[in-house]
């Protein structure tokens, strides 16, 4: 006994030392979601149809269709009943209530409030006297519980615990957050030095036990994440993955984090992973995890990302397979991974203050991330790959639900990823129709935001503030504007541009300083002064590294922060008989893909056609159109691509 009590003294010492630094790490402080009002044209409508029609269908499915509700109704009666569905169906209950926190606190539905308030009571019910709470192994038997890590419990359970902090934060109300701390407690009176091993299977709770102290302050929880990261790599794997006690690649536990330098496995396990790692940085000051976060990235961006942001490129592991292998008809994509990808930048660009990060998460939520849902709200993808011969379709529901409730808690949470603060230097990251305020020193500053951003490059700022005082104002400079689509040389533009951003203020055109990607701006601020924040927005052609061999003498297409594709809605049925020589120039057009209103880009291009004999091939010039990749699939299953091909070996006629 005294030996476990000096180890695990030790570990709190050491724990204790961190914890003493922490934000040592932080560079910019996000500006949480529920202090931001999105007024924006893109992301409000988005943001509605989420809180109606997206919601409306998780709601219908886990209520009526799936038997995800009833298991905690069956857990409460203790009768004995059978659990159906996957054992790991509690998470999209949780990530449902998260997305509907977030659609209360903008949209102020008390409709959706009764109802997250009315599953609530049902999962309150559902919660063991010690605090455990899953209803697959409630249903099932409890004696099995914690005996195969592979079985998603902690990462339900870190899933509710995400939830009821964002309830929390939306409405006040605790009786969810009660619960996780229960569980929580349960879950630490179980698992840490002196007690159980355990390697979360699918990572998640070590970003929500972050989560959870920054909610409750109890340092209890941050020890727990710090230790959860800390016995990866240690062979203390049991269950279906860990066959004899050995690490998996498939869950990132072949080696300690701090040893890690490729991304393996799969993608949403990953992501979940790194970000809770670098939700730990953050808050311990621990350099090693940064450093390793750091290597991870470059393996994740710099050789294994596709050019809409998503990862993921095979469907056999749901992850990755080697460096540069991305196909683009069988890619995977999945919906979750690109959402993780927002999530992980975002912490990485707090931590260094880099707008790099940032430019990766834009691209991610604006393609890899959105096409995961469809424009009318109520479809979905699991995959999303870069090219389809008509054989995809976006679905209702899955059996593994996990991208529909995910994808909502993404949109509705989009004013979290727009804003940052530290001390007196504020930073907007994205370009989002907003407001928000802002505590100084000794002022406070509010500042209302009005753009046509992804479509025009033009952001105003109005600037309120209480008395005069000096701060900056930094403007993320995205790196496509910079001639990087992304950082690491993966992609390059054809060609370069000279284009640059200008800075007015109060009319004037000023100078600015560019630091860390950013162009930042310091003055003694007034009230009533305007900020204007113009972008040059171009076409531009992107070329892929050699080693990307299926994107070999292909190129694709880009204005602002949105990625397109030629689908066969728009060109006669097809797109796969099209050719883009790099010299084609392409014009801007509005256009409405059913009833969202888009920029598309237009070209009269070489077409490949059947001739009057069905069997001869013809060369004509015809006016193709591309439309924004998110935006594809609306309108029916046809085809599609990203990289059109510029040479005439790579097209395909079908007869």
């Amino acid at each position: 006994m005294s030996t476990i009590r000096i180890l695990k003294t030790g570990y709190l010492i050491l724990f204790s030392t961190l914890v003493n630094a922490q934000q040592a790490n932080v560079h910019i402080n996000p500006v949480n979601f529920s202090k931001v009002i999105i007024n924006d044209d893109f992301w409000k409508p988005k943001i509605d149809k989420v809180a109606t029609k997206t919601l409306d269908a998780c709601i219908y499915q886990t209520e009526v269709k799936t038997g995800r509700i009833r298991n905690f109704e069956k857990a409460a009666r203790g009768k004995g009943e059978q659990h159906e569905g996957i054992f790991y169906d509690d998470s999209d209950v949780y990530k449902a209530i998260e997305a509907m926190a977030y659609a209360i606190k903008l949209t102020g539905n008390k409709a959706l409030e009764q109802k997250a308030d009315e599953w609530i009571d049902k999962i309150a019910a559902s919660q063991q006297a010690d605090g455990y709470l899953n209803t697959y192994y409630v249903l099932t038997g409890l004696d099995k519980r914690w005996t195969d890590m592979d079985k998603h419990e902690d990462y339900c359970g870190g899933h509710m615990i995400e939830a009821a902090v964002a309830y929390f934060d939306a409405t006040g109300k605790k009786k969810l957050l009660d619960v996780s701390k229960r569980w929580a407690d349960h879950f630490d009176a179980t698992f840490g030095p002196g007690k159980r091993n355990w390697v979360t299977g699918h990572q998640e709770l070590e970003l929500a036990l972050v989560k959870l102290y920054k909610t409750t302050g109890e340092k209890r929880y941050l020890r727990l994440a710090d230790w959860l990261l800390s016995e990866r790599g240690k062979n203390h794997g049991i269950g279906s993955q860990w066959k004899n006690n050995k690490g998996t690649d498939y869950s990132q536990d072949l080696l300690p984090v701090k040893e890690q330098s490729e991304i393996t496995g799969h993608a949403v396990r990953a992501m979940y992973l790194y970000t809770g790692t670098a939700d730990v940085a953050a808050h311990t000051g621990d350099q090693d995890y940064l450093i390793a976060m750091r290597r991870v990235w470059e393996d994740v961006v710099f050789r294994n990302m596709y050019i809409t942001g998503a990862i993921g490129s095979a469907g056999r592991n749901e992850g990755f397979s080697k460096d540069f292998d991305l196909p683009n008809e069988q890619a995977y994509c999945e919906t979750c991974a690109s959402v993780g990808m927002v999530f992980w930048n975002q912490r990485m660009n707090s931590l260094t203050g880099k707008a790099e990060y940032m430019d990766v998460l834009e691209r991610s939520l604006y393609n890899g991330a959105l096409d995961g849902l469809s424009l009318s709200g109520d479809r979905f993808f699991y995959g999303n790959p870069l090219a389809s011969q008509g054989n995809h379709s976006r679905r209702e529901w899955f059996g593994t639900a996990c991208c529909p409730s995910n994808i909502a808690r993404l949109i509705t949470s989009v004013g979290g990823y727009i804003y940052g603060q530290e001390s007196n230097n504020i930073f907007i990251n994205l370009f989002v129709g907003s407001e928000t305020s802002f505590e100084l020193a000794k002022s406070n500053m509010k500042i209302r935001t009005t753009t046509t951003y992804p479509w025009q490059g033009n952001v105003s700022c109005n600037i309120s503030m209480s008395k005069k005082e000096k701060a900056s104002i930094a403007f993320r400079i995205p790196g496509w504007l910079r001639n990087t689509p992304a950082p690491g040389g993966l992609y390059s533009f054809l060609n370069k541009s000279t284009a640059a951003p200008t800075i007015l203020v109060n009319g004037k055109k000023i100078a600015f300083k560019e630091e860390n990607g950013y162009a930042v701006i310091e003055k003694e601020w007034e009230d009533g002064d305007k900020v204007e924040y113009h972008i040059p927005m171009e076409v531009r052609k992107i070329l892929a590294r050699r080693e990307l061999f299926y994107d070999n003498e292909r190129l694709a297409l880009q204005r602002g922060p949105i990625v397109y594709c030629v689908e066969g809605a728009d060109n006669n049925g097809n797109a796969w008989n099209i050719l883009s020589p790099s010299t084609a120039k392409f014009e801007i057009e509005n256009f409405n893909v059913l009833d969202e209103k888009v920029i598309s880009l237009v070209s009269p291009l070489p077409v490949l056609e059947i001739g009057a004999d069905g069997q001869s091939i013809k060369n004509v010039n015809a006016k193709v159109r591309a439309i924004p990749y998110y935006t594809w699939c609306n309108r029916g299953s046809n085809p599609m691509q990203v990289w059109l091909p510029s040479a005439y070996k790579d097209i395909k006629i079908n007869y």
